[in-house]
């Protein structure tokens, strides 16, 4: 079988995640691996995709190999995606599977959006592999690595693949404006991060009803005008100082314009499942900011053109990044409907300083970021000196006190005598402490 493998890595064949293609290949010597580091070239491949898409047709199978970056693949694969789809080629039936490395921090949100996108390009998509960074070094994730490669070659021998997840979305209609301008307080300002162009009608018109509606200051951002030198290269250049290895002041610009702002709210049309690769390369960029929730406390909002009632996937990571950030999603408003409220609720929002627990989407996501900053506090200096800061180190084994109260709970559980004895007292017991709250009422 021929494999075509799409490395989206910008660090080629330095990436920790290519080491399993690399043992695949070893192993699997009757498979032919062809790779194409489409992560580290994407420049070039935007002047000249013929190398590449020759690779794909000779190929039996695609491999999409990739490291996760803030919440899917990196920028870089992103827009090799959108240059296959651009390219006209025909893809249908094509097989296709995946395989990524990272610290499990939303890596079912990254395997989705490839699958969506697979799906979209007409492809039979055979399953995916995440592992940790450090899996191939054990011999667990090495016959986990190859459990899965040969699962993928039995559906490809079979013409087994996995039930599509993408649909043909439903068309927009255009956005008409319907707002007047309304009064505006000085005291905050909101700053709309927007990613379009100028065909980008129905986004641009929403933005207009937005800043007329918000009663603050706005202004906008435009990440298709800023002169981004490239994507993140995760290069850790900037685990001490902060400072990006690129010269464009990214960095400064993101902490002097963007963070300085009350609120941010995104503005984008859906393209590929996503917010496009323009805003998923803005987003990559932030890594200047470590593993840090620089922006806690303060509210965000969306204004999204395009069918996201059927975008299950992006509308999570939506929420996901509003929940891991520890900001108020003050609403996500459509092409259809909610820019009024959007801009109500961002009044509210600062009127009441409101701040919500966050879910299940925001502190897994920080306790797997937690563990890792913990170990590696002595190279990631900022991010650990930040958690110290913030009380992020929450770890369990620090509450002595409540473990040594439930292991007398247990054993006082562990008679039956007693607890014959005791009734209901447990349950009275454990609700003392919200009792006093209510009778302080």
């Amino acid at each position: 079988m021929r494999i075509c493998v799409l490395s989206g890595s910008p660090k080629g064949e330095n990436s920790i995640t290519y080491q399993t293609v690399l043992f695949l290949q070893k192993k699997y010597t009757e498979c032919e691996f062809e790779t194409l580091h489409v992560g580290q070239r994407i420049r070039s491949l935007e002047q000249d995709m013929s190398q590449a898409l020759e690779a794909i047709e000779r190929a039996d199978l695609l491999l999409f190999c990739y490291p996760v970056y803030t919440f899917i693949v990196p920028a870089q694969l992103h827009r090799f995606i959108e240059l296959m789809k651009e390219s006209g080629m025909d893809f249908t039936d094509k097989m296709a599977a995946q395989l990524c490395t990272s610290k499990h921090f939303y890596d079912v949100t990254a395997q989705r959006f490839i699958q969506e996108n697979c799906d979209d390009m007409g492809m039979r998509y055979l399953g995916g592999l995440s592992a940790d960074m450090d899996d191939l070094l054990k011999e667990q994730g090495q016959q986990e690595a190859v459990t899965f490669w040969e699962l993928v070659l039995w559906r490809a021998e079979h013409c087994i693949s996995l039930p599509k997840l993408a649909w043909e979305p439903k068309p927009c209609t255009e956005y008409v404006r319907q707002w007047e301008e309304v009064d505006k307080k000085e005291d905050k300002e909101i700053v709309i991060v927007a990613n379009y162009t100028q065909d980008d009608v129905s986004v641009i018109r929403m933005i207009e009803d937005f800043q007329a509606l918000a009663p603050y200051r706005t202004r906008v951002v435009n990440v298709m005008d800023y002169p981004f030198s490239g994507g993140c290269l995760g290069c850790f250049h900037c685990a001490v100082s902060g400072e990006c290895i690129y010269k464009d002041n990214f960095d400064e610009f993101l902490r002097n314009e963007i963070q300085t702002a009350d609120a941010i709210v995104y503005a984008f049309a859906i393209k590929d499942h996503s917010m496009g690769s323009r805003m998923k390369l803005y987003d990559d960029r932030q890594f200047c900011n470590g593993h840090r929730t620089v922006t806690m406390g303060s509210p965000v909002g969306y204004l999204v053109y395009g069918d996201l009632d059927r975008e299950e996937n992006l509308h999570n990571i939506i929420v996901a990044r509003a929940d891991v950030g520890r900001n108020f999603l003050a609403g996500i408003a459509t092409d259809a409907v909610g820019i009024e409220e959007l801009a109500q609720t961002l009044e509210y929002a600062f009127e009441h300083q409101v701040a919500l627990p966050q879910t299940f989407w925001g502190i897994g996501g920080m306790k797997i970021f937690r563990d890792l900053i913990w170990v590696m506090r002595g190279m990631m200096k900022a991010d650990h000196k930040f958690y110290k800061q913030h009380g992020i180190y929450d770890f369990p084994q620090k509450q002595r006190a409540r473990a040594w109260l439930m292991k007398l709970v247990g054993a006082m559980l562990s008679n039956k005598k007693l607890v014959s004895k005791m009734g209901n007292k447990m349950t009275e017991g454990m609700l003392m402490p919200y009792k006093k709250v209510l009778d302080k009422l």
